[in-house]
């Protein structure tokens, strides 16, 4: 990585503290990540709807599933990001083989539950780390930090489910007063209602896939941060950030 371009002001943090450089780090560059990554994410769930007369819960299952593979394009905006370049479609669409192709089943089955996978996934993507190598390095950027990189999986899935449920409950919240008892039903009870089990796996599935497309970011982020404080601390870049600009 070239040190000496990054426009992000490095130093040794806190993991909790990387991960807020993680947030304004998407605060800063929302307008590249988010049409970046909003036309790949709707694509999927566009196709994911479709399958929903299989069964009601395939659409939010497929999303889910392939969050790692959709990140990898946010990964690719934030690496911009820190050196300070804006990203737009077009450059993601002309690195779509390096960006979407690489490690494709890997990413999708064993290493899909991976505890710490935000904080991990830049040595795969963007070292290209393979084989004994990828498990050293996992291993080394990992030490003392395999907490703090499982405390960023599970505050996110908590903040994801209570976004889904929150979402849910605006569907209650913004119905008319007097139709507030029928929602209430129709969720409790959907065949008993017009709008059915259907409908009601739809709005299920549009909630999830909302969340994702708003929260997915900010995981991402703070992992890509973390990797960064990490390597800040393992290979001084700190220091070397203030020779450049000394010497400059």
């Amino acid at each position: 990585m070239r040190v000496e371009g990054l426009a992000v002001t490095l130093r040794p943090r806190s993991q909790s503290e990387a991960c807020d450089l993680g947030l304004a780090l998407v605060r800063g560059q929302a307008k590249s990540i988010w049409r970046c990554f909003a036309p790949v994410l709707l694509a999927v769930a566009a196709v994911a709807l479709c399958t929903v007369d299989i069964a009601g819960w395939l659409p939010v299952l497929i999303v889910f599933w392939l969050k790692p593979w959709l990140d990898r394009g946010l990964l690719f905006v934030m690496s911009r990001a820190v050196f300070g370049e804006a990203t737009r479609w077009a450059d993601l669409w002309r690195a779509r083989r390096q960006v979407f192709g690489g490690q494709f089943w890997r990413t999708l089955l064993w290493r899909r539950f991976s505890p710490w996978r935000a904080y991990t996934q830049p040595i795969e993507q963007l070292e290209g780390q393979t084989g004994a190598r990828r498990r050293k390095r996992t291993k080394l950027l990992l030490n003392e930090n395999r907490g703090a990189a499982t405390a960023l999986q599970v505050a996110f899935v908590h903040a994801e489910a209570v976004l889904s449920y929150s979402v849910l409950a605006l569907v209650w919240w913004m119905a008319p007063e007097q139709s507030r008892s029928g929602v209430w039903d129709w969720i409790i009870n959907p065949e008993a209602h017009a709008a059915g089990q259907l409908g009601l796996d739809l709005v299920v599935s549009c909630a999830y896939v909302l969340v994702v497309l708003f929260l997915e970011p900010f995981y991402v982020a703070a992992g890509f941060a973390m990797y960064l404080n990490r390597r800040v601390v393992l290979e001084a870049w700190d220091i070397e950030q203030e020779f450049r600009r000394a010497f400059a």
